[in-house]
Formats: structure tokens, sequence, C-alpha cells
């Protein structure tokens, strides 16, 4: 056990930081598009790890090495998908995203979905985002509020509920005093701490095992069925099934919100190339490592009663107790700050996008990020569902909805308000019909089928626009 002294002194310096930050990047904010959008000013580092961290941080620390150790070799499907979304959003979605952003003069995600503001049915479409938004946001966040419960009390004696809450306090005050600033550098702190834990401990715990062959020799040892299979349990077509299933988890990167408005926020062209190679490295180190972790953890415990506590177990196993508390503090803490960027985008859809009164937006911004974060918390310690699985659902319902009419428009069609409503409500209610049903293998028809149909709807009920503009850079 992490010594807890360690863990909550090098817990309060952290926090402590973060809202340093926040009360830094309050200063930076002199308009509407500073608060929400940097004013379009972010470098490459910053806009590369945040928006990777953003996108991934209890997931990939405690799901990703979790299946990893639960599921064994099959989870290796988990890194091409996830860096497949990568280089589909960096080399693709964000060069065109950002130049369209700046010609329609977007300040939120939801500016890009309305393409025609003076038509029927613009309002509409702005309040079915923002339900899609805080719905989808609720579970994310509840996820990463259940992470940090669950992390908390397996590290010293802390109450689950009370280390939720105070969490959630701390998140909401930074991001509410500094804006898009504050989230996009907490959330390179976090990215950092992760890249550099998803170095030293899947290593650390490589070396005592010693090797790959050992490992290997250790995988082969377990006794789970499908363990060392590519394909897991599955056979014929259902092993096709899981495969394209897995793969399908890439489909939800370019309708995130909270990850692509980091491209529209990008300076210039230059941090723009040098922000991919940046992401993709980070992507590359760090879900590799969780997936090494995830595997060599069956070496040290062959029963897990919940394979997402892989993460710290190994922690506290392969390190001293000062060290491992130092480590977990800090993981954990940012952990719980990707929450930021999800409760960033639902503070600007209820202050910006419902296109308010400014003092009734900001009003409406800040009722809606209590609620939002009130209604997580409870998620986290009443409902009895895995990060993986929870992350995953909000994941799809927002990318199924807003990636489908984000790629219409940057492959320069012009869609109706009438074809964008359509494709939302179809991303979004096929993604919450299918998730209540019997799961099939790796969950393909969750990943592919509201995907599918809502990009249909888009192109099939757009128009190929008639200019020269060209949105890639």
């Amino acid at each position: 056990m992490a010594d807890a002294t360690i863990v909550l002194i090098t817990l309060v310096i952290y926090k402590v930081t973060l809202l340093g930050i926040g009360f830094w990047a309050s200063h930076k904010n002199n308009s509407t598009s500073d608060f929400f959008l940097g004013g379009r000013q972010l470098g490459a580092w910053v806009a590369a790890i945040s928006a990777s961290a953003s996108s991934s941080s209890a997931w990939t620390l405690l799901g990703v090495s979790g299946a990893a150790y639960l599921w064994g070799y099959s989870a290796i499907w988990l890194f091409p998908s996830v860096i497949a979304g990568f280089l589909v959003n960096w080399f693709w979605v964000a060069p065109r995203i950002r130049n369209l952003s700046i010609k329609e003069n977007a300040i939120t995600v939801t500016d890009l979905l309305v393409t025609e503001p003076k038509a029927p049915l613009a309002d509409t479409i702005r309040r079915a985002a923002i339900m899609i938004i805080v719905f989808s946001f609720t579970f994310y966040i509840a996820a990463q509020f259940k992470a940090a419960g669950t992390s908390f009390s397996s590290v010293f004696d802390m109450d689950f509920a009370n280390a939720i809450i105070l969490g959630a306090i701390i998140i909401m005050v930074y991001t509410l005093l500094g804006g898009f600033w504050a989230v996009s550098v907490t959330d390179t702190l976090q990215g950092l701490l992760m890249s550099v834990t998803a170095i030293i401990l899947p290593v650390a715990a490589l070396i005592q095992i010693g090797g790959f062959s050992e490992l290997n020799q250790v995988m082969h040892q377990v006794s789970d069925p499908g363990f060392t299979s590519f394909t897991g349990v599955h056979g014929g077509i259902a092993a096709l099934g899981f495969v394209i299933g897995i793969m399908g988890i890439g489909n939800g990167y370019p309708g995130q919100p909270h990850v692509v408005n980091r491209f529209m926020a990008l300076k210039d062209e230059r941090n723009l190339k040098q922000g991919r190679l940046i992401a993709l490295g980070w992507a590359i180190v760090v879900y590799s490592g969780m997936l090494l972790l995830g595997w060599c953890a069956r070496s040290f415990f062959p029963v897990l009663a919940d394979n997402e506590s892989v993460f710290f177990n190994a922690t506290q196993h392969l390190f001293s107790p000062v060290v491992a508390g130092i480590m977990i503090a800090a993981i954990l803490s940012a952990v719980m700050s990707t929450a930021d960027s999800q409760i960033l985008v639902v503070s600007s859809a209820m202050s910006y996008d419902t296109k308010a009164k400014h003092s009734q937006g900001i009003m409406m911004g800040r009722i809606a990020v209590v609620v939002v974060c009130v209604a997580a918390s409870v998620l986290a310690i009443f409902l009895d569902q895995s990060i993986f699985n929870r992350v995953l659902f909000a994941w799809h319902a927002i990318g199924s909805s807003f990636g489908p009419v984000l790629i219409a428009r940057l492959c320069q069609r012009h869609l109706s308000n009438k074809t964008v409503l359509a494709t939302l409500l179809a991303g979004f209610g096929l993604t919450v019909l299918i998730n209540s049903t019997a799961n099939l293998p790796g969950d393909v028809a969750e990943r592919w089928v509201p995907f599918i149909v809502a990009m249909l709807i888009a192109f099939f009920g757009s128009q190929r626009l008639a200019t020269t503009d060209n949105l890639k850079s």
C-alpha cells in the first residue's frame, strides 16, 4: 500500500497547481473567443498533448490496461483502432476544420453544425446538439469521477463519495476561472504525466518479468479461454465481427467537440504540422505502454476482482511506497482533470450555443455545469458499469452524431438544416437504441451502424459546393 501521507501531499500540490493555472488563465480571457477557444493562439505542444489527453485519460490508463489484463492478446486491436483515429484527426480533420472555423468565425463545434443560421430548424439543431453534449458528457465525466473515487479508496482510507465531490469542486473552479486556456494547459500537464508513466511502469514490469519471451510464457500459462488468441474466444464470422467492432472505436474521433476544438484553436500551419508528430508519438507511447502493462500484470496478479485496478496494483507492486505514492497521486489527479474539457464544452453549449443574452447565457452555463457534475457524481457512485464501457458509449453517442456532419462539411458539401438535424438524431438515437440491446462481438453494431447510417444521411442529403475554396492547408 502506497504511503497515504505522500499521496495526500502530492495530491494537494497538484491541485494547488491546477488552481494556480486557473487564476493565471483568467487574466488571458478578454473575449468570448479567448474563453472558449484560447484566442486561436494554441501552440503545437499544448494543442497536441491536451487534445490527446482529453480524449484518453481514465479510459486509457485504467480501461485499456484493464482490457489487456482481461482479454489477453485480443486487446491488441485497440492499438491500430486508436492510432487510425489519431491519423485521421490530425492529418485530415485538423487542417480543414481549422480553416473552416476561421472562414465562418466559428467559436464552437455547434457553430459548424448549423449550416443555415437564418433558415428554419437552426435553433432546433442547436438544442439537439446541446442535448447530445449534455447527455453524453454526463456519462463521460462520470467515468472519470468513478476512476478517481475508486483509486482513492484503493490507495488510502478516504470515503469514495467524498473523493468524487472534492475533485468535482476543484475541477469546476479552475475550469470556470480560466476557461479554455486553463483546460488546455492542465490537460497538457496531465498528458505529460500520462506519457512518463506509460514508459516507466510497463518497462519496470517487463524487466521484473524478465523480457518479452518470459512474458509470452506467462501469457500461455493463463487458463482463460482465448487469452492468447488475437480474436479472443471468437471464431469465424464472430472473430471478424470482433476485430471490425474494435476498429470501429476510431470512428468517434472526428466528432468529439472537446478534441477537435483544439484544432480550431491552433495558432498557425507550422504548429499544426508539429502537433501532428507530437500527438502521434504520444499515442504510440501511451497506448502500447498500457497494453504491455495489462499483459505483464497477469504475472503479478493471476486473479483480480476488478481488472480496471491493474494500473494502481502494479504501481504499488513495482515501486517503493514513496515513489508509488507520488506516481499514483499525480496520475490520479490527472485522471480527474480530464473531466475539465467536457465541462468546458457543456458550459460553452449552454452559455454560447444557446445564443441567449450574455447574462442569461453565463448563468445557464454555470447551472448546467453544476447539474452535470452532480449527475455525473451520482452515476459514478451508484451506476455499476466499467469505465471502459461507459466511456465508449458516450464516445460513440456523440461521435456518431457530430462526426458525419463535420466530415461531410469538410468534404465541402452543403447540408441543409433538415439534413443536419436528421443526421444528428440518427447517429445519437441509434447508438442509444443499440446500446440497450445485447452486445455483438466487439460491439460491432453499436460502433458501425449508427455511424454509417448517419454518414449516408449526411452525404445523400447534401450537395457538393460549387466553389474553388479548398479547406485543406
